[in-house]
């Protein structure tokens, strides 16, 4: 059996495939050390979002802040005439992201205000949808071994279902939210009216508060008129047990408040890119924008023939594996004043950086060509109805490259190893062998495994390139991938550069090498757009 691809090993290890697909990777993983790291590696990053998407302490003038928001829960009829929401755009296909909650409630608090989409622990949309009268209290639950699963609000329409669940002990007193549903029993699905698993779930938590979320993306979903979330849940907070729960939510009748405006396929072409406009839709909680991105007939060909070379000399089940080439599309949009109320370009200095104001979730889908990617991005509604417009930055294409570095590990700490490549400027800091234990799922036993680390940090300047996948090969010819991980800070050095890390891991180095070199194989490239292509969103 060959290899499959990153994104499917992706969605292996965020229990997103069909059963049969699962097995099927599972199975391969056994036998293949390739994807069997990768997969690992994949598993790290969740560990890593896990540890790290904590929240801090209450702010000081929180009850300042709760007044300014306090109002009843009675739930309001939507004024049919009225256009709460306004125009804006959305995420794509693929990857449901952990949510990353903010304040902690008590219970009876946080029903005073109007139940948790009422507070900060959800984004603005879901707030301004529960604002609108969507939002619905069904305090469905079930309890097992002294511990209460409970669902307490719903709020959905076209674009996304999100429940707020709690954990209670026999006392009723709230406990830790946090469901593992990755590496544990713990089963979450989402069914729609013909029977079919939506696999767009994610999972919500924040350390100490009340509350949990969880949120189905239906961004990919023909129209549905219901859908079915089901609980099977083995283990909450430490205790084993069985919670079986389903809630049934109706979408017809909040179907009538989303609103579907055809782009027809305007299209523009723009250094070897071709972007052709979808649709944007405008739902409560969130306004989506759908497009596709593409290399054009020369480009194509080129980046193939790259692909080639890199083929020849890596190996092709290496360079397959860890490398994604492709091509997207850098905007922003604009309201009727000319300013710009949303932000999608990583590469524009602004307040943030990589800077995604107002941007929910985003994502590209493979199709069926190198390079062409059906994007789907959502942004958080405008509270007043505005006429928005999509304007076009840049675009960036994902190709080969063909810079590498050579450098002795054990000389790093007396002298220090530095690179610039288009406008990244980098320091290598340490090269050296790492023992972790893994626990892996189900027959495989716990392993101490050694890894291969190699850190860098440095400066980025704006608009430098992004370094993407690299290889490592060693100072007998022996070719290892390569994972990447790492961060671009809102903050910059001496240089005025944006601080960034970079680390890589590599997998069967057992010893630090005498000699190593660094192989680039992908770096995606930022292109601005002189003439500004414009699309009205009404």
């Amino acid at each position: 059996m060959s290899c499959h691809a990153a994104d499917k090993l992706s969605q292996y290890v965020d229990d997103l495939l069909a059963e049969e697909e699962y097995i099927e990777i599972h199975n391969h993983i056994q036998n293949c050390k390739n994807c069997f790291h990768v997969v690992e590696a994949f598993k790290e990053e969740q560990r890593f979002l896990k540890e790290t998407l904590q929240t801090p302490d209450l702010p000081e003038h929180f009850a300042e802040l709760v007044l300014d928001q306090l109002e009843s829960y009675n739930q309001k009829e939507l004024n049919k005439t009225s256009r709460f929401w306004k125009r804006i755009m959305l995420p794509a296909a693929g990857i449901v992201l952990a949510l990353g909650l903010s304040t902690a409630l008590s219970p009876s608090f946080a029903e005073w205000l109007g139940g948790i989409f009422s507070t900060d622990q959800v984004d603005e949309g879901l707030r301004m949808a529960s604002e609108a009268g969507l939002a619905e209290r069904v305090n469905l639950e079930v309890t097992n071994n002294g511990i209460t699963f409970k669902v307490e609000d719903i709020v959905a329409d076209t674009s996304r279902i999100a429940l707020s669940y709690q954990v209670l002990n026999e006392e009723r007193k709230p406990q830790n939210t946090y469901v593992d549903i990755t590496e544990s029993r713990n089963e979450i699905l989402a069914i729609d009216q013909d029977g079919n698993v939506i696999n767009q779930i994610g999972t919500g938590w924040t350390e100490g508060s009340d509350y949990g979320l969880v949120e189905l993306s239906l961004r990919e979903e023909a129209a549905l008129d219901e859908v079915t979330i089901q609980f099977n849940l083995t283990e909450l907070n430490g205790i084993k047990g069985k919670w079986k729960l389903v809630v049934p939510v109706d979408l017809k009748e909040n179907r009538k408040y989303t609103t579907t405006l055809p782009l027809n396929n305007e299209k523009i072409t723009a250094n070897g890119v071709t972007i052709q406009m979808k649709e944007v839709r405008f739902a409560p909680s969130s306004n989506e924008l759908l497009y596709e991105t593409s290399f054009t007939k020369d480009e194509k060909a080129k980046v193939e023939a790259e692909i080639e070379i890199l083929k020849k000399k890596f190996g092709e089940e290496t360079v397959q594996a860890i490398t994604n080439y492709g091509t997207a599309a850098q905007y922003h949009i604009e309201n009727e004043q000319g300013e710009a109320v949303y932000h999608h370009n990583i590469f524009m200095e602004g307040k943030g950086h990589p800077s995604d104001s107002g941007l929910i979730q985003g994502s590209g889908q493979d199709m069926e060509q190198l390079g062409q990617l059906a994007w789907n991005e959502s942004f958080i509604p405008q509270k007043n109805d505005q006429k928005l417009t999509f304007v076009l930055d840049g675009v960036t294409k994902t190709v080969p490259s063909d810079f590498s570095i050579n450098f002795k590990p054990k000389e790093l700490r007396n002298k220090p190893v530095t690179f610039e490549y288009e406008g990244n400027y980098m320091n290598i800091k340490e090269a050296d062998t790492k023992n972790k234990f893994s626990l892996r799922k189900e027959l495989i036993p716990i392993k101490k495994e050694t890894t291969f680390n190699i850190e860098m940090e440095g400066g980025k300047s704006l608009p430098a390139a992004d370094l993407a996948d690299w290889v490592i090969a060693d100072n007998n010819g022996k070719v290892y991938q390569a994972f990447h991980s790492g961060s671009v800070l809102n903050e910059k050095d001496k240089n005025g550069r944006f601080k960034t890390t970079i680390e890589l891991k590599a997998y069967g180095i057992n010893e630090v090498p005498e000699e190593i070199t660094l192989h680039l194989l992908s770096v995606t490239r930022y292109y601005d757009v002189k003439d500004k292509w414009e699309i009205p969103l009404y």
